[in-house]
């Protein structure tokens, strides 16, 4: 909550359970200089990147580096996506923070019952891609045989050249090992829509 009534949701990224100590020891009571986000929420938020003055990060990138929050599946300005996932992937890589936490670790695309759990919740899911098809306007990345069980990523066929502009041919990503992000829906199996191509990164 900001001194002049607004309340500001960071832009760019999730925060788990704990992440509210971390974000009042980094900003509670300090000056923030609100940088571009995306306008305002449902719930007449503010969504913006947020820094100290002086600072040479954001409020996000500290807490992303702490291991206090995720990279959103929405960023919003895609300038500071590679500083977001670096700064998650350093605190990945440390176990810092959650990520010291086995429970917290990405999904496997097999565990059923773990993603079963997750279901409405945002996640990040790890698998191999068994296959990729198209049916009307979906194309479908199954990580396994049976869509009725297994999990699976679709996005929209015109979202196509947006990701491939991206530098991701979604149709070559049979057969490689990619992590996910975003909340976990249930329709048949276990299901993440795609809608930006920051939600894929390539772990092979």
């Amino acid at each position: 909550m900001l001194t002049d009534g607004r309340e500001l949701r960071l832009a760019g990224i999730e925060t788990a359970g704990r992440s509210g100590d971390a974000l009042r020891a980094l900003a509670d009571g300090q000056i923030l200089q609100l940088r571009s986000g995306t306008g305002t929420d449902r719930y007449d938020r503010v969504i913006a990147y947020a820094a100290l003055p002086g600072a040479a990060t954001t409020v996000q990138e500290a807490l992303l580096a702490q291991g206090e929050a995720l990279v959103s599946a929405r960023i919003g300005e895609k300038s500071c996506a590679e500083a977001l996932f670096t700064a998650e992937k350093a605190a990945r890589t440390a176990k810092r923070g959650l990520w010291a936490d086995p429970n917290f670790a990405p999904l496997s695309s097999e565990n059923l019952a773990g993603l079963d759990a997750a279901r409405g919740r945002f996640a990040l899911v790890e698998g191999r891609v068994l296959s990729v098809r198209e049916s009307g306007a979906t194309i479908y990345m199954n990580f396994g045989r049976r869509w009725t069980r297994d999990f699976t990523v679709t996005l929209l066929k015109r979202q196509q050249r947006t990701f491939a502009a991206a530098g991701l041919d979604v149709k070559q990503l049979e057969g490689r090992s990619i992590r996910v992000r975003g909340v976990i829906e249930r329709r048949g199996g276990p299901i993440i829509d795609a809608a930006a191509p920051e939600q894929i990164e390539l772990v092979d």
